[in-house]
């Protein structure tokens, strides 16, 4: 079996948010892993253990303090045009339409929407599950079918790398499960390397290949596990024992702390 390429890799990365000589906040403290390309990587921790500010450091939005991130071997200094972005709300333009806020990112970098990508954006809503949608507005969807256009806009430009911070946490809870499947489908379409930021540990293990589970502030690595379960998974896999068992593993590592 051939071995996929290194797509992300954090050296020994410590971020220190504050002034010199002022109070600081040690964000994340010595971050060391690799992610494969096209792997689906999930990170779990208590709030405020940093797990948004790993994703600015991939995205190129902050510098590290101490350590090197790097893509494809290249040191990350500035946003780059191979990563896609999901936020935890879809952040639309109710001015437009569907497929209009789908297109927008080329129209915000280049001035102009031809017709490739209107034809892109369209394939795109198609994956998502909305076609019949383009020309409504966005006051017209519900909220799991707005974070369905936030994705589509986010792979538009067909990033290799796909970042995503808590996307489905607004959610309520059958609409949380149903994006995750939806999820899963699209990843399994189109192959990204995502980097899935979570507070839900079911959503972890059904959409992982590997997770990492943080410690409380500053951040560090607490253990990162592999899961082992066979893809393709379905509503099915929520039930299987290895699914149960590693889901209980991880509740016992992130509350740990707090048993006396």
């Amino acid at each position: 079996m051939t071995e996929k390429p290194l797509a992300i890799r954090f050296e020994d990365v410590t971020q220190i948010f504050g002034k010199p000589g002022g109070k600081s906040t040690t964000a994340l403290d010595g971050m060391t892993f690799d992610i494969a390309q096209h792997e689906f990587i999930s990170v779990l921790g208590p709030s405020g253990c940093g797990k948004s500010t790993l994703l600015r450091l991939v995205a190129g939005l902050v510098m590290p303090t101490r350590g090197k991130v790097s893509i494809y071997d290249m040191p990350v200094t500035e946003p780059r045009d191979e990563i896609g972005l999901v936020f935890q709300r879809p952040t639309l333009l109710p001015w437009f339409d569907v497929l209009s806020n789908v297109t927008f990112p080329m129209k915000h970098k280049y001035g102009r929407v031809d017709a490739a990508d209107k034809v892109r954006a369209q394939e795109l809503l198609g994956l998502v599950g909305l076609s019949d949608f383009a020309d409504k507005r966005i006051e017209e969807l519900s909220g799991g079918m707005q974070q369905r256009v936030a994705i589509a806009r986010a792979l538009l430009h067909d990033p290799d790398i796909l970042l995503m911070d808590e996307p489905f946490s607004a959610l309520d809870a059958l609409t949380r499960d149903e994006m995750s499947f939806e999820l899963l489908s699209i990843w399994t379409q189109r192959p990204k390397t995502v980097v899935f930021i979570t507070h839900s540990i079911q959503e972890a293990v059904l959409l992982s290949d590997r997770i990492i589970v943080m410690t409380p502030r500053p951040g560090k690595i607490r253990e990162i596990l592999p899961v082992p379960l066979a893809r393709p998974r379905s509503v099915d896999t929520l039930s299987d024992p290895a699914f149960l068992e590693l889901s209980n593993y991880i509740r016992r590592q992130l509350f740990s702390h707090n048993v006396a």
